[in-house]
């Protein structure tokens, strides 16, 4: 297990409410686009990242984490567990706090880099499954 359940509860309620999601498109079938919304309703800002940079749910889109212009809390990563590793990595010298890699997303090395860095990390879980199980403080900070 990569993310105890103390790390979920103070990534979704502590850490901050700015979420980079990497690989979030204006695609509807795809997962992130539904586990954007959902913490957008849980009272998170999404800043989606993706090549395209589109706008989705309403949010600027960037291409990469290096051209949002300003600070991310967590870095949600939808992206093939063999591209996950650099992600991660990015996140670390954007200065995020903490590193969500999605359901199926697995990179040991990756997962171990950013605990070095002194970041908190999840991998292979959903926030928008784990979310709902924190009870009424939910995840407002």
């Amino acid at each position: 297990m990569y993310g105890d359940e103390a790390t979920i509860r103070r990534i979704l309620t502590g850490t901050g409410d700015t979420w980079a999601v990497v690989g979030l498109s204006s695609n509807r079938e795809r997962a992130a686009y539904r586990v954007a919304q959902t913490l957008q309703r849980f009272g998170k800002r999404i800043v989606p990242v993706h090549p395209k940079a589109e706008t989705v749910h309403g949010e600027r889109g960037y291409a990469s984490l290096s051209e949002i212009p300003f600070a991310v809390d967590v870095v949600d990563v939808f992206v093939n567990s063999e591209l996950a590793g650099p992600v991660a990595d990015e996140a670390v010298a954007k200065g995020a706090k903490a590193v969500w890699f999605q359901l199926g997303v697995v990179d040991e090395a990756a997962y171990e880099r950013v605990r070095a860095a002194g970041l908190d990390m999840v991998m292979d879980r959903c926030p928008a499954i784990e979310i709902p199980r924190l009870g009424p403080e939910r995840s407002r900070n």
